[in-house]
């Protein structure tokens, strides 16, 4: 079976180096970036002011590895310098069988074919492969869900894998 992607556009963002890119855009909400999207897709960008936040579905082309698919348990950044293994799907890490990334981001304005938004975990040029705005009543589940082993893991503001991984430059 295929699944080919069009991407929709690509981020801008102050990020050069996927090591110094924070891990999660929740950790980083201050930091601001802009969807740049193709001439194509503009008219999709139709009432999405209307929305405070967006889900930003991007394709993570710095994380390709010509070796092959990535592992299905890793020691994942948040984790890190302790030795444990998760499974991949239980990680938002970035070495995935297929590198879908996942952001929620903050709208700040909608222009032409851009797109302001905070909230910046992406390496700038990151091709985007769609946007869907965040609706409280269909996005957040009730009560207080379990996070799993996050549970036990201090989050840290800004934290890039390059923070949490001993010996990194």
């Amino acid at each position: 079976m295929s699944c080919p992607l069009e991407p929709i556009g690509v981020v801008r963002t102050p990020r050069r180096r996927r090591d110094r890119t924070p891990v999660q855009a929740a950790l980083n909400r201050a930091e601001e970036g802009v969807l740049e999207i193709a001439e194509p897709y503009a008219a999709g960008l139709a009432d999405l002011d209307g929305f405070d936040y967006a889900w930003l579905l991007s394709w993570l082309h710095r994380n390709d590895d010509p070796g092959g698919p990535p592992p299905m348990t890793q020691v994942p950044f948040l984790l890190r310098p302790t030795p444990r293994q998760i499974g991949v799907f239980a990680t938002r890490g970035p070495r995935r069988v297929n590198p879908i990334g996942l952001s929620l981001v903050r709208i700040l304005d909608v222009t032409g074919r851009n797109v302001r938004f905070a909230g910046v975990d992406l390496v700038d040029g990151t091709p985007v492969i769609d946007l869907k705005p965040y609706v409280a009543e269909f996005d957040r589940p009730p009560g207080e869900p379990r996070c799993g082993w996050l549970d036990t893991v201090p989050l840290r503001e800004g934290a890039t894998p390059a923070d949490l991984t001993p010996g990194a430059q």
